[in-house]
């Protein structure tokens, strides 16, 4: 098992720790709603060092990495960050990532914290000449999560961060902590040109990206300079309501939005045409696994994750039925009380002929069919759709 470089910091919080993918994550510090309601209004800092992080470089790398993916990464420009599906050759998803072009021939990936082991074998076992380096055990991250989060960096960089846009990354110094910070040794941060040019100051990768819904930053920098990053967020955030957030408010705060969950609502058996979004596939490019969400496009008979809000009192949970006219149609595969909406809220798998918004349905929660709705994501607006 392992722990993250900020794993004392969680316990002198008094973060609730557990288990999670292989790793030990505060769970909660406070109440999950609590928690859950802070990023909605001010802000949160999570722990995310437990995510992998890979560089993947070398001659004609572009055209291996267009076709491992849905989305088409090779003509993103440098510092635009990609999200797409991975797929096997029969369609189904391996993992959900985000991949950002760093210059001509180089990639940096980041896999899910329970996929990372099998993507890095995956996508080596693809790679000709060109190399993959696993960071995942040298680099830690901090995401600032909420509607204050840009006034949270900017008493962290004197780089003006507003102007990066949403789903971009940049290199940048954290000038403004009171640190020298490490000169970095992983692949991703030594030798970089850094916004704010040479000097002091802990050097960083800052993508404008999260797993929330909401405005947002996520810090990548060395293990060594993890915990200066971490203190100096809650320090300088103080005046914009941060507060440390845990694992259970970030899974309420992606589901409200209708983010997906590697390994509960796809588990190696789902295609991108079946969890959408839609935009996660191009269907401009060739990818492996495309010919077979074609050929699933063309037959209309599928199951679709479809998202369905409880119309009476009750809580959805994962592995839940779904069902119609007294017959089972599908199953919830994550639920949860919407501390926004107070309402029971669950996403889960109904044929596609049974998906449309509107569509009347119940959920079998214990012995009680719960009446439940199907409707457009995501369930709270705002933020970020």
């Amino acid at each position: 098992m392992n722990r993250t470089p900020l794993h004392g910091e969680h316990v002198a919080l008094g973060g609730k720790m557990v288990w999670f993918a292989g790793w030990e994550m505060p769970i909660q510090y406070r109440s999950v709603i609590e928690e859950h309601l802070t990023v909605r209004k001010s802000c949160g800092a999570f722990d995310v060092s437990h995510m992998g992080d890979f560089i993947i470089r070398g001659e004609g790398v572009g055209d291996i990495i267009d076709t491992l993916m849905t989305n088409d990464v090779r003509r993103a420009p440098q510092g635009k960050c990609v999200y797409s599906h991975l797929l096997d050759e029969h369609g189904h998803i391996l993992d959900d990532t985000i991949a950002t072009p760093l210059g001509p021939d180089e990639y940096f990936m980041v896999p899910n914290a329970a996929t990372t082991s099998k993507m890095r074998k995956w996508v080596d076992s693809h790679l000709k000449s060109q190399e993959l380096v696993d960071m995942s055990m040298d680099l830690a991250a901090v995401a600032v999560q909420g509607p204050t989060a840009k006034d949270v960096l900017a008493g962290l960089t004197t780089v003006d961060l507003s102007k990066v846009g949403f789903f971009w990354a940049a290199f940048a110094r954290l000038d403004r902590i009171q640190t020298r910070g490490s000169e970095p040794e992983s692949e991703l941060l030594k030798g970089r040109e850094y916004r704010n040019g040479p000097g002091d100051g802990i050097k960083a990768l800052i993508s404008r990206t999260g797993y929330t819904g909401e405005d947002g930053f996520e810090i990548i920098c060395e293990n060594a300079d993890a915990v200066d990053v971490w203190r100096a967020v809650l320090e300088k955030g103080k005046a914009f309501g941060v507060e440390p957030i845990g694992l259970g408010a970030r899974d309420t705060l992606r589901l409200e939005k209708a983010l997906l969950l590697s390994g509960t609502d796809f588990e190696g058996a789902q295609t991108s045409l079946q969890t959408g979004p839609s935009w996660v596939v191009d269907w401009k490019h060739d990818f492996l696994g495309k010919s077979v969400l074609e050929e699933q496009k063309a037959s209309k008979d599928y199951d679709k994750l479809v998202c369905m809000m409880a119309t009476d009192r009750g809580i959805p949970r994962h592995g839940y039925d779904i069902m119609m006219d007294g017959s089972k149609v599908g199953r919830v595969t994550s639920g949860t009380l919407s501390p926004v909406l107070r309402k029971g809220i669950a996403m889960g798998y109904v044929p596609i002929g049974m998906s449309k918004v509107g569509t009347k349905a119940e959920i079998k929660v214990r012995d009680t069919l719960v009446p439940a709705e199907v409707v457009k994501p995501p369930f709270v607006k705002g933020g970020l759709e």
